[in-house]
């Protein structure tokens, strides 16, 4: 059966919750910027976005300008 250790603090009193967290280090480095994950990532999301307004258009027979002028 594990223990948990308790801490007590200056004041003395018990603290059972003082547990360091596991530190680590993000091996991928810097992700902001012009990096390549970036570009990829907004290639794929302007995909995403341009099959879904032409698929907005087969559905409905209208732009999305149209949809809009409806409103």
């Amino acid at each position: 059966m594990r223990t948990r250790s308790a801490v007590v603090d200056e004041r003395g009193l018990l603290n059972n919750f003082a547990i360091e967290p596991k530190v680590y280090v993000d091996e991928q480095g810097d992700r902001t910027g012009f990096t390549p994950y970036a570009e990829l990532l907004n290639g794929r999301l302007a995909m995403i976005g341009f099959v879904s307004l032409i698929v907005l258009e087969v559905v409905t027979g209208h732009g999305v300008i149209g949809l809009l002028a409806n409103l």
